[in-house]
């Protein structure tokens, strides 16, 4: 296909989807391109050489139940997007297989930078690199402190035995992907089980928070929150583990998958968390049992994409390397656990 026409993305069903659903929203020949950088759900941005919208879909091939729920997604940036989170609006969801292949969404293109290592956030200085990474702290706090009944997702998720249940969910989602032998992740699932703390008031929580997943406009403010698809309402502080998580420096030079917390102004993880903690009033001293969820749950996430690699499902650059890091993350899990 061409560059105008990418794996997973039929122009001329979504023109004709999109024409039927929101006449009058197209108003020319749609081109589209894959957006690079992501690892899961893919994502494209589309114009009519006027308008730009972004359409998200599963990957192709091999996809882990629950794992791209696309009205998962839809659901909850349809709900926020009216509050002081900032998501793009919405367009419409479809589920009808017959147009792309698989249910997708389809929604407003926001300006925006997601900074995804340090270099390109270094770019920015340590001041403005300092503010942006707050500022992620300040809109997950926002998240947290929204209300799901009143934003009609008061069914949206079942908070009782939310961390047992992610647990289990996360074991299930290596075994479907289980090709070889990973030393230690077994030990690191079983120690989570034994060590589950007891959770807060339950909130909507994103569920793979990371500055990765904004987008921060030219004033450093963040101007949308993406990739809702492990959304869900549980326990806010797997959202503030994963944070964390985010902000160790990894050390691993030309890894696909890196964090931006060597940049130079990024505040450290203690900082992160006394900030969230003064803010949302929360008890953080079970934090380290989070951090390590998340990296068993990060580990589970890479195995299931080189999975997909190894059977030639995934499109984009890096993927030959992403199964070398899944034991990287399974041995920061255990000696988080053990520190902690």
């Amino acid at each position: 296909m061409s560059p105008d026409h990418p794996p997973g993305l039929d122009l001329d069903r979504l023109h004709g989807l999109l024409d039927a659903e929101r006449p009058g929203l197209v108003t020319g020949p749609l081109t589209g391109r894959l957006i690079e950088g992501g690892r899961s759900n893919l994502t494209y941005a589309v114009s009519d050489g006027t308008a730009r919208w972004v359409v998200r879909r599963p990957p192709l091939g091999h996809v882990l139940a629950t794992a791209h729920d696309m009205r998962r997604e839809h659901r909850v940036i349809s709900a926020l997007h009216p509050t002081a989170v900032p998501v793009p609006r919405p367009i419409l969801l479809c589920e009808d297989e017959s147009v792309l292949g698989a249910p997708f969404y389809v929604m407003d293109f926001v300006e925006g930078t997601p900074y995804r290592t340090a270099e390109q956030l270094a770019a920015l200085g340590p001041g403005r690199t300092r503010e942006a990474v707050l500022a992620l702290v300040d809109t997950l706090v926002e998240l947290h402190a929204a209300d799901p009944a009143g934003l009609g997702l008061a069914g949206f998720g079942r908070p009782e035995g939310f961390l047992d249940r992610q647990l289990r969910r996360w074991g299930k989602q290596l075994d479907a992907s289980r090709s070889r032998e990973l030393p230690g992740v077994d030990e690191l699932h079983a120690a989570l089980g034994r060590m589950l703390p007891a959770s807060p008031q339950p909130t909507v929580v994103h569920g793979d928070y990371r500055l990765d997943n904004v987008l921060l406009g030219d004033d450093d403010r963040i101007n949308a929150v993406l990739d809702w698809e492990m959304s869900t309402l549980g326990d806010p502080l797997t959202d503030v583990g994963l944070l964390a998580m985010y902000s160790v420096p990894l050390a691993l030079p030309d890894s696909p998958v890196s964090t931006t917390a060597s940049a130079p102004g990024h505040p450290d993880v203690t900082e992160l968390l006394e900030r969230y903690a003064a803010r949302s009033g929360r008890d953080l001293s079970a934090v380290s049992w989070y951090t390590a969820f998340a990296w068993f749950k990060l580990a589970v996430i890479l195995e299931g994409i080189h999975y997909r690699y190894t059977l030639g499902r995934t499109v984009g650059a890096g993927f030959d390397r992403i199964g070398d890091l899944v034991p990287v993350f399974i041995e920061h899990g255990l000696t988080t656990l053990e520190e902690g």
